[in-house]
């Protein structure tokens, strides 16, 4: 399940892109499920664990990988830290929904995400589960209302 904390005092990863840069592990690069992410969020295919091919910059390495993409896989491969979604932009939501069937997922948010169609989200600062766009801005804007409290 996805667990949500947003704009909470909880302790999250701040700079997961560039902790990534520092980690990543060749085999998370060709793992069928991250080749799958970097394909349809970057537009890139894994040619190897060291070469990516960017229909924009040309043959990258994972450090030129965007920040969502190495959020993502941090989320799914790095278990260290609760990581800040708002390095992710709409073009991973369902990534981090995939990400959260195969395990409970806690992350941080600053922002709305767009999750489309049917899903289950705990929004942790009020215990709320929520099952689809509508009930999950009102869950966060519910949230923030605590916060400023």
């Amino acid at each position: 399940m996805l667990k949500i904390w947003y704009y909470s005092g909880v302790q999250y990863m701040k700079d997961a892109p560039s902790y990534f840069d520092h980690v990543y592990e060749d085999e998370w690069i060709t793992d069928s499920f991250v080749k799958e992410m970097i394909l349809d969020v970057d537009r890139s295919a894994v040619v190897s664990a060291h070469v990516i091919e960017s229909p924009v910059l040309g043959a990258i390495t994972p450090r030129e990988l965007s920040g969502g993409v190495k959020v993502l896989i941090l989320m799914l491969k790095d278990n260290s830290f609760v990581y800040n979604m708002s390095n992710c932009g709409d073009n991973c939501a369902k990534w981090i929904l995939k990400i959260a069937e195969q395990k409970d997922l806690i992350v941080y948010l600053q922002h709305i995400l767009r999750f489309e169609g049917e899903f289950q989200i705990m929004i942790m600062n009020t215990g709320r589960i929520v099952h689809n766009q509508r009930e999950y801005v009102r869950g966060l804007l519910e949230a923030e209302k605590l916060q400023k409290e």
